[in-house]
């Protein structure tokens, strides 16, 4: 972490064709053009579409016409809104995703056995041409090695996809029968498909087999045919193992030592497919996809709208205006951008390359090492899945699997994040001061208060989603829809605003408030229903300015889409679309012979929308896919019994330690979670680990919190460190060093997740004073305003160890980069490393320490909870050596209190 490496000073930014590759290069996503790309487009509108209407009218597609009333066209069940769900995620993921490239093993032996073969019998010989021929033809079918075509087997591959789908829409009665009496008592196939009666005797059993057995089948495999496109083959062989185990565990003999308790009951093929097709509380549709329907794929359409309405930059533009004259500005900086892009992107690998785009170059000009400064920004963006108010995918499976309000899920999680950032933030500081860095020029950066002034309605859809969750404690599905609601009038605002349009648009805003107002008042509906007769009857005033201020969203987008329409080529002064929106505004406009569209108003607004709702569900594919593919583990799981033979399992292995199963569990997060989705991985361990955590006392809040960060630590983990290898992209630098640099920086997210759940106060958790008597999820509480006044608790259960975790990180800091006001030795480094143990986890060495004398049979381990005084004590001790450190750092040069060679060989650096 401290070794002088040259820096390149003439670092420029990347444009944007090289980010969108390196992104595609991770991601392997297709990049298709022509009608492939028009096709994707509207399967990703249409699928935004779906989804908006339910956040707004829930499961029955109803829509209210005029003199007409409320036609309903269809209510539906949740299994069927689910495997709609999955059904666009898998068409989707056949598009944008090919089965192969041409470079995977079966591609590689199949172009070998080509080689043999004309090595044998020669190029012009007959069989070696039947083998090209047919290779060429494979080739075509299957293999997209530009990423740039559709095949025919993604095309075949679809329709199957929406037959699957149709089912569950058409004949959901004989599902629901299925559902009690079994798969084998719905129709077989010759009774669904009667033009096979002719060949039937052909077919053999096939045609007897149950039609929803075939469909179920069919099912799982596109799911995992599609989890290997999208996500990874590993996570296809874990899925599909499990799978198989379900099938064949019967056959682990009981008494076998250790997996003995893997043995599960006898289950057939068809309730297997049953319970990971047909099942809303396991499987495919289980509870990961209700959450993805409900919560998730909304919340990423608001990251999209925010996205494409130009925040991301506006964003950037600001944390570098605050922070970017400070010494190390420019990774600071980067640290508050990736916060800030981490509420509009919940990918770390998006975040790292959209952010780094900007912040890297700048770092590295600045004296930053291309590997730290890639190690920053993929630290820093691994963050954004963390940081409230909007977090990762995961943050709306702990809402589910725990039933805890979003709020408490914020609440709970503010701390830890904040600490997270500010370890980053002292890490980087440290590395200026080391290195002399000072911040870059203010004429290189927009002032802070005449760039909120241009932007101040970015922050709009922050605040009152925070408001819809916090204070008026709304759903998680309704704030999202009405954030959404509220970026959609405040774009189409600004965008109608200039100094010529502003009175014409606040007159035309006034005359449609005032008209819902009386429409309201005298006929109990909106204008243009009671302009047409409709109505059931008036309300009183005050009611009427209440419904009407109710739909204050609507008013204000008709409003600008008016203003727009009277001045159509309008150029709003204080709004600029993300490029992505100009591009597409322009390539649409040529390709319908009428470039000077891009600069219309209205269609630059209508861009604005379609790029919004088909960003979001390219976003939505892989993790639609991820959750589908992993509920299937806890399905089976729960269809087969395995769950408490595996907490005991667990139990038995960990000895009765709750620091080994925390390690444990900390190893398995991180190792499962290379490479792979966050959310992937903590729907996996929440199923396997979490019950054994909660059974050693850990709050079910806590323990889950616990595993989402270690699975967003495998993002820069290496050697799979995906966000880094995206940031050694970007930066130029070494993808293992950058991943080392980014883990290091990162160490802070690693000890907190120990500190928390030992310290449950660190994230303002407090035990029921019943808590023996209430349930795993009801133990423990979020703190009241009743817990805040109570002293004797809050000052040593609360604010000692949040304090104690603060400057624990500084402590680390230190450790890590070796330097404070004068570089740190071997010796002090050390100390360091104690005090901040001390700091933000005494309790993880009190427990770990026992735990190892136990091993040599002196007293019974570590499985006691360590008292609040020793806890205390063991803090005071850590801060006076951590006060002791500093100040000697401070007052005796590179010698300190631990003299060693290598601090003083040291130069030390100019002051910036």
């Amino acid at each position: 972490m401290t070794d002088d490496q040259p820096t390149d000073d003439t670092a420029e930014a990347p444009d944007r064709e090289e980010t969108d590759a390196i992104i595609q290069e991770i991601e392997r996503k297709r990049s298709l053009g022509g009608l492939a790309a028009v096709v994707v487009a509207a399967v990703g509108i249409t699928f935004s579409v779906f989804q908006m209407w339910l956040a707004a009218k829930g499961f029955v597609l109803a829509l209210t016409l005029p003199l007409i009333g409320e036609v309903e066209f269809v209510a539906l069940q949740l299994l069927q809104i689910n495997a709609i769900h999955v059904t666009f995620g898998l068409v989707l993921a056949f598009l944008l995703y090919p089965a192969s490239t041409g470079d995977g093993p079966i591609a590689s032996r199949c172009v070998r056995l080509g080689a043999v073969v004309d090595d044998r019998f020669g190029a012009s010989h007959p069989l070696s041409r039947i083998v090209h021929a047919a290779g060429g033809a494979l080739r075509w079918i299957f293999v997209d090695p530009d990423l740039d075509r559709v095949t025919p087997f993604d095309l075949a591959l679809i329709p199957v996809a929406v037959l699957s789908a149709a089912y569950f829409v058409t004949d959901f009665d004989e599902i629901q029968r299925m559902r009690a009496l079994g798969l084998e008592s719905g129709r077989a196939i010759h009774e669904v498909f009667t033009f096979l009666d002719p060949v039937a005797g052909l077919l053999g059993p096939l045609t007897e087999t149950s039609y929803a057995m075939v469909l179920g089948v069919i099912g799982v495999l596109l799911v995992l045919e599609a989890t290997r496109r999208a996500i990874s083959l590993y996570l296809m062989l874990i899925v599909a193992a499990f799978v198989v185990y379900a099938r064949f565990g019967v056959f682990i003999p009981q008494n076998a030592a250790y997996v003995g308790v893997l043995s599960i009951p006898e289950l057939s093929w068809p309730a297997i497919i049953q319970n990971l097709w047909y099942n809303t509380e396991n499987g495919v549709f289980g509870i990961p996809i209700t959450v993805s329907v409900q919560f998730i794929y909304i919340f990423i359409l608001f990251g999209a709208f925010l996205e494409m309405s130009g925040a991301g930059q506006w964003f950037i533009d600001l944390a570098y205006a605050a922070t970017g004259t400070r010494k190390g500005g420019p990774a600071k900086a980067s640290i508050l951008a990736s916060g800030f892009m981490g509420t509009i992107s919940g990918s770390s690998i998006a975040n790292t390359v959209t952010t780094g785009a900007f912040t890297i170059p700048l770092m590295k000009k600045s004296g930053y090492r291309p590997e730290f400064a890639g190690g920053v920004e993929a630290s820093a963006s691994s963050g954004g899945q963390i940081l409230p108010p909007v977090m990762g995918a995961a943050a709306f499976l702990i809402v589910q699997y725990t039933a805890t309000p979003f709020a408490d899920v914020i609440v709970v999680a503010t701390i830890p994040a904040i600490v997270f950032f500010f370890g980053v933030w002292v890490m980087v500081h440290f590395e200026a001061s080391r290195l002399g860095i000072g911040g870059l020029d203010p004429s290189e950066l927009v002032d802070v208060r005449s760039h909120l002034r241009r932007g101040w309605f970015y922050l709009v859809p922050i605040a009152l989603l925070l408001y819809y969750l916090i204070g008026a404690r709304l759903s998680v599905a309704r704030s999202a829809w009405f954030t959404l609601i509220a970026i959609g009038a405040l774009v189409t605002l600004v965008a109608a605003y200039s100094d010529e349009t502003r009175g014409r648009l606040g007159a035309i805003f006034a005359l449609l408030f005032g008209a819902t107002v009386v429409s309201h008042y005298v006929a109990g509906t909106g204008p243009l229903v009671a302009a047409l007769g409709g109505g059931t009857g008036g309300l009183s005033l005050q009611a009427a300015f209440a419904a009407t201020v109710g739909r204050l969203g609507g008013i204000s987008i008709i409003a600008g889409v008016l203003t727009l329409a009277t001045r159509p080529f309008l150029d709003s002064p204080i709004l600029e679309f993300d490029q992505a929106v100009d591009d597409a505004a322009e390539s649409t406009a040529s390709a319908l012979g009428r470039p000077g569209l891009s600069r219309n108003g209205l269609y630059r607004l209508g861009t604005f929308l379609g790029k919004s709702m088909d960003g979001g569900a390219r976003t939505a594919v892989p993790v639609v896919i991820a959750v589908a593919a992993a509920g299937i583990i806890p399905g089976v799981i729960s269809v087969s019994g395995l769950g408490p033979n595996l907490v005991a399992l667990i139990k038995a292995v960990a000895g009765g330690s709750l620091v080994l199963l925390l390690v444990v569990t900390a190893i398995s997060s991180i190792l499962l979670g290379m490479g792979m989705p966050t959310t992937v991985t903590y729907i996996i361990l929440v199923s396997l680990l979490a019950p054994a955590l909660t059974a050693f006392g850990v709050p079910e809040l806590a323990a889950h919190l616990y595993i989402l960060y270690f699975g967003v630590i495998a993002d820069i983990t290496p050697p799979v460190a995906v966000a880094a290898y995206a940031a050694s992209g970007v930066a130029k630098s070494d993808a293992f060093q950058t991943g080392i640099e980014a883990f290091s920086l990162s160490l802070n997210k690693a000890i907190v997740p120990f500190a928390f759940v030992l310290t449950p106060g660190i994230v303002l958790l407090r035990r029921e004073p019943n808590a023996a008597e209430l349930g795993v999820g009801d133990k423990y509480a979020v703190l009241g305003s009743a817990d805040l006044f109570d002293l004797a608790y809050l000052v040593p259960e609360v604010i000692v160890p949040v304090v104690g975790v603060f400057l624990g990180v500084v402590a680390l800091a230190a450790t890590v980069i070796g330097y404070v006001y004068t570089p740190v030795g071997r010796g002090e480094r050390a100390a360091f490393a104690v005090s901040s143990l001390l700091l933000m986890a005494p309790g993880l060495a009190v427990r770990g320490a026992l735990d190892v004398i136990g091993l040599f049979g002196i007293g019974g381990g570590g499985g006691d909870e360590v008292s609040v005084a020793i806890d205390v004590a063991l803090r005071g001790i850590g801060l006076a050596l951590f006060v002791a450190l500093v100040l000697g750092n401070r007052g005796q040069g590179a010698s300190g209190f631990f003299s060693s060679s290598e601090s003083e060989a040291e130069s030390t650096p100019e002051t910036a």
